[in-house]
């Protein structure tokens, strides 16, 4: 039956991208209305649970090219919603931090997310929720490039 379906219906990719822009897309446009760039959203929201990252790490997180985000968080550091420092175990890494003022930028946003979440996945059994969250999370895995 599947090999009857048109190859973006059952090219995992094309399911990939058209699943992640129609969930996506709906939680974007209450982003833009709290007044940030969905691109800002993902960099602050990343570093509100994953505090400190890389530049590159961040650039990843948030599938973003890394000169993009290094623009970006000159931007956010100067509203003051991170800091940008130095690592210890290499001197060539730049770590960056949410402050406070950018955790309460999006503490609502974040509760709203996980609602929007909640709303996406409620048709769906626990099981199955969990068996894509690990499937997705292993894709992740096995294809992340290594530094």
């Amino acid at each position: 039956m599947d090999e009857t379906r048109a190859f973006v219906e059952r090219y995992l990719p094309a399911l990939l991208g058209q699943a992640w822009h129609l969930v996506s897309s709906e939680f974007h446009a209450v982003v833009e209305q709290h007044g940030l760039s969905v691109l800002e959203w993902r960099v602050l929201s990343t570093l509100a649970s994953q505090n400190p990252l890389t530049i590159s790490s961040l650039a990843q997180a948030t599938v973003s090219k890394q000169p993009t985000v290094t623009r970006l968080l000159l931007r956010l550091e100067a509203q003051g919603h991170v800091e940008r420092s130095t690592s210890a175990d290499d001197r060539r890494c730049t770590l960056v931090t949410i402050t406070r003022d950018g955790r309460r930028l999006v503490s609502g946003l974040i509760e709203l997310a996980e609602e929007h979440e909640g709303t996406i996945l409620a048709p769906f059994s626990a099981c199955k929720i969990n068996a894509l969250k690990e499937i997705l999370r292993e894709l992740i895995s096995q294809h992340r490039p290594r530094p």
